[in-house]
């Protein structure tokens, strides 16, 4: 008889470890609270437009990088088409200047020569990592934790020179980077481009999306982000894989040590022989198994690192096409002509990002725009407890945006047709994400690329995926460490 895997939520790293859990001999059950697939990695519907709820960019997206034999295992390639980016970002400062971190490595070397050829001795490096860690792949068969001191040793004698650069450039964050620059322009442009890279970002992650764009590998998955989960979902089905909706787990059970089920909401018991939380750490943790199993470390964890960011999220559709910008992953940014206020927080420059590169967002003729702004989980929190203010305050906050926006696009105002907010309570709510990070853990030289315990203290038969374990992962890192919970039940690398 077949072993049985429970996992809970069918986010990407539940079905990441629902899919790997079928295709390795295992009966598998995700137990997931909303109505579909996806978590975080979702989309909805408003009048026609789908609105993209996260995954700007996908790493693996081509078959030039390692991570694309992670994609067609999961069903995602080739049945979704990807969509090539022409840069990842676009500032428009003063005078007409322009900084694209264009995703051709070439290009954009040329370009920020031009920009700043005073900062050739900064900009020279900067390229020489994106080239290296385009030509070498992460090595990503087996997770840090299983790696024997043979698996580690094969790494460094074939992958010496991408360790080489990784070691040194995970140690640098973004804003140290930034603060080399002579050249003003390119140093307000890279700081302000920093909603994609947080100031204590290690650079090595700034150089491996630009060098996934240079191989064409960080693509946009054509339809959007809950396509990509159906796709998912598609696969975990048909390898025999069950999943069952409006199903919230409100314990994790245990018996002598040994997680051996999950009780329902509803009351109902449902029992396996592994149990794989990948719901949001904090909950199953202090909640699903009341914090019983927590040593120092967990609880220092817990305690002290930084949460990602709170956002709150603006979706418009426009009767407008944009086809005079360049396709960018993360959209455009430009200054605001004085400091303003936008959900409590203070800000002078705007990035829309414009989905002029997937028309099937939109009606014909028409364009989705996001905006992703930071924000604060406790403002809104106390917001929520008047909803009539809660309410006026996303209303001003779209209809500030809307005016904003009409500064860059003179007339846009007369032809948004949908305005949608979500606020960190929103993905607290329909995810469960700890204080509505739509991150996990924010990703600083301290915890990019180190992995956090999957397993808890005096606890067996239980493990933990998502990016609550894999610190600024993002969406691949969430397949991955699903993987890698098979692989811890399993001992090894799995097919």
């Amino acid at each position: 008889m077949k072993k049985q895997i429970i996992v809970i939520g069918a986010g990407v790293a539940g079905l990441s470890a629902g899919c790997y859990g079928q295709m390795n001999g295992y009966d598998v059950q995700i137990f997931e609270k909303d109505t579909q697939p996806g978590g975080l990695c979702t989309s909805w519907q408003r009048q026609g437009y789908t609105i993209n709820g996260g995954l700007a960019m996908l790493a693996g997206s081509g078959p030039a990088s390692s991570f694309y034999r992670l994609w067609q295992d999961l069903g995602v390639v080739p049945a979704i088409r990807m969509l090539d980016y022409e840069c990842m970002i676009i500032v428009e400062g003063s005078a007409g200047k322009k900084l694209c971190l264009y995703n051709d490595v070439d290009r954009l070397h040329k370009h920020l020569l031009e920009l700043a050829p005073e900062d050739k001795e900064i900009i020279d490096p900067f390229i020489k990592a994106i080239r290296t860690f385009s030509k070498y792949n992460l090595p990503i068969e087996k997770p840090q934790e299983l790696m024997t001191f043979f698996d580690k040793m094969k790494m460094m004698l074939t992958h010496f020179p991408l360790i080489k650069a990784m070691t040194h450039w995970r140690k640098v964050p973004v804003i140290k980077f930034i603060e080399s620059l002579k050249n003003p322009f390119l140093r307000e442009a890279f700081y302000q481009a920093r909603a994609l890279f947080p100031d204590n970002l290690p650079m090595a992650a700034l150089e491996m999306f630009l060098a996934w764009g240079n191989i064409k590998a960080a693509g946009f998955p054509e339809g959007g982000a809950l396509k990509f989960a159906r796709a998912m979902e598609r696969r975990f089905l048909e390898l025999g894989g069950i999943i069952h909706y409006n199903s919230r787990v409100e314990k994790v059970l245990v018996e002598n040590g040994k997680a051996v089920g999950v009780k329902l909401a509803g009351g109902e018991a449902e029992h396996a022989d592994f149990v794989i939380s990948a719901a949001d750490g904090h909950s199953t943790i202090f909640n699903m198994l009341e914090g019983k199993f927590i040593n120092d470390r967990i609880r220092h964890i817990y305690d002290d690192y930084p949460v990602g960011p709170a956002v709150v999220m603006v979706a418009l559709g426009v009767s407008r096409l944009f086809e005079e910008l360049p396709h960018a992953a993360f959209g455009i940014v430009f200054k605001l002509p004085k400091m303003i206020t936008i959900g409590g927080i203070e800000q002078q420059w705007l990035r829309p990002m414009i989905y002029n590169y997937d028309p099937s967002l939109s009606p014909p003729g028409k364009t989705l725009i996001r905006f992703v702004l930071p924000a604060e989980y406790d403002y809104w929190k106390v917001l929520s407890q008047d909803n009539a203010r809660y309410q006026s305050e996303k209303k001003a906050i779209a209809d500030k945006v809307v005016t904003l926006l009409e500064l860059r696009f003179p007339g846009i105002s007369k032809q948004v047709e949908i305005l949608d907010v979500a606020t960190p309570l929103t993905f607290e709510r329909y995810t469960g994400n700890w204080r509505g990070s739509i991150l996990g853990w924010d990703a600083t030289t301290e915890t990019f690329f180190m992995p956090l315990p999957k397993q808890l203290p005096g606890l067996e038969n239980f493990y933990m995926a998502g990016h609550w374990v894999n610190p600024g992962a993002g969406v691949p890192g969430s397949a991955l460490s699903g993987r890698a919970a098979i692989q811890h039940i399993k001992g090894g690398v799995v097919p």
